[in-house]
């Protein structure tokens, strides 16, 4: 099993002293430590729950297990910072998402190609829409510094020489798309990939046009003679990998269709209770009451996670009626996820588990939704956004306060000064949405002449009977 030792995420880059451009290499050997630096964002290396997680970090996760390395994640917060560690000798490789430029081959060596995309001109929806380079002119147009982004505009400028931007030091591209909704810009450049991984959460933004042709990316290694026998492993790796589907399972994992928590149609849920809940009820009301746990809450839950489908199995590799993670699996006892009794015992033990270990003055029934969000994001960003709250001068024992302040995980302003960084935390709040929504939907099924509720929102009241219940119910 690889081990990883990964720095925090609000720590500044962390230099190795003393080592010069050959020494790190010298003393890289198969069980030692393999230095990369990458950036804390949602396409490149954050932590999901409390695993790490990140199409870069995964493919460098890979090719560390494969050639036996040590992988040992440090983390940049700007690109100039990041070109400059590597630079500098003090990582063996940038993994980041870097587009191949041949002003960066001068100083350094490309492995080869493992994905690629085009650099995109946004802008808000709403607003004038550029539909070529001229219409640039004269608009507030920002770049992150040390991009290629910056080079694509520096070698326009030369056809067009009143072209100006503005160049924003961050190490993802979260701040240049906070920055035009907010409209602090017009426009900005911004990756293929990176927009539609994040487009979800700036929804009024939309690409307008391409900046440039499509480009490489590539990791980057110090150019020394040492480094070039880690380059023969990477390329040598990345082909094999690329050869058996690996990359491409990676690629849909990360990079196809983005699940985001959404709302789904009442009519919908209705039916499904009626057509897939008969099946299952009995079995659920049993793992329940051995958990001392409202049957419809857990009902709710299956539904959010899986439709009430045994099978289902999601593109990061969950599965089962509660999709339950791998590591989950072995710290529950698990031998099947897909078993639907494992699956249910296994969701309904792993909530129990969080609901206890929250405070213990947090009451009911803020205590079950908070520990639903925990469920869906870890409690280390439960606990960042509890804490956000309280700053806020808010009760971080208040579910309603709490989701306030879950965006905020994704606000690149917030999220590198917490201390488990990035995490989607807009989604978290809509998952406990959602699963209020159902539990209440199923509360009243049953009962003649009843209106069903709207979907939840931040501002919807809890049905009072809930609050019956007591902490050491769940």
């Amino acid at each position: 099993m690889r081990m990883i030792h990964l720095t925090g995420l609000v720590m500044a880059l962390l230099l190795l002293g003393g080592c010069g451009d050959e020494s790190l290499f010298a003393q890289l050997e198969k069980g030692g430590d393999l230095v990369v630096v990458t950036r804390n964002s949602p396409t490149t290396y954050y932590f999901d729950s409390e695993t790490a997680t990140g199409f870069e970090y995964d493919l460098l996760a890979a090719f560390a297990e494969a050639n036996g390395y040590r992988l040992r994640i440090k983390l940049a917060f700007s690109l100039e910072e990041l070109i400059e560690t590597v630079a500098k000798g003090e990582a063996h490789i940038a993994a980041a998402g870097l587009t191949h430029t041949p002003e960066r081959d001068q100083r350094f060596l490309a492995s080869n190609p493992y994905l690629t995309q085009r650099p995109l001109v946004i802008y808000k929806s709403g607003r004038l829409r550029p539909r070529s380079h001229e219409d640039l002119l004269g608009r507030d147009l920002v770049a992150l510094a040390g991009s290629s982004h910056v080079e694509a505009l520096e070698a326009l400028k030369t056809k067009l020489p009143e072209l100006e931007w503005r160049e924003i030091r961050a190490a993802d591209t979260l701040e240049l798309m906070q920055q035009v909704t907010e409209e602090k810009a017009e426009l900005a450049i911004i990756d293929s990939l990176e927009f539609r991984t994040q487009q979800g959460l700036f929804p009024r933004l939309v690409a307008a046009m391409d900046l440039d042709k499509e480009e490489d990316i590539v990791w980057y290694l110090p150019k020394t003679d040492l480094a070039a026998g880690l380059l023969a492993e990477i390329n040598q790796f990345i082909g094999d990998f690329a050869a058996d589907e690996r990359l491409e399972k990676l690629k849909r994992k990360h990079f196809g269709r983005i699940e985001t928590a959404t709302r789904i149609g009442t009519l919908t849920f209705k039916r499904k209770i009626n057509s897939a809940l008969p099946e299952w009820q009995e079995l659920i009301e049993t793992v329940a009451a051995e958990y001392r746990l409202d049957w419809r809450l857990l009902a709710a839950i299956a539904y959010q996670e899986s439709h009430w489908d045994p099978r289902a199995e999601s593109p990061t590799g969950v599965k089962g009626m509660m999709m339950i993670t791998q590591s989950t699996a072995n710290e529950l006892g698990l031998t099947d996820r897909t078993d639907p009794t494992q699956s249910l015992r296994g969701g309904a033990r792993f909530l129990n588990n969080l609901v206890r270990r929250l405070p213990e003055d947090i009451k009911q029934p803020d205590r079950t939704w908070l520990a639903l969000a925990a469920y869906n994001i870890g409690l280390g960003h439960l606990e960042d956004a509890r804490k956000l709250t309280e700053a806020a001068g808010l009760d971080p024992h208040r579910w309603q306060d709490v989701r306030r302040h879950l965006p905020e995980l994704q606000n690149p302003d917030v999220y590198r000064n917490v201390r488990y960084g990035f995490a989607r935390g807009r989604e978290a709040a809509a998952y406990v949405d959602n699963i209020r929504h159902y539990f209440s939907v199923l509360k009243l099924h049953d009962v003649p002449g009843a209106k069903i509720p709207p979907p939840l929102d931040a501002a919807t009241l809890l049905p009072p009977e809930f609050s019956r219940l007591a902490p050491a119910a769940l």
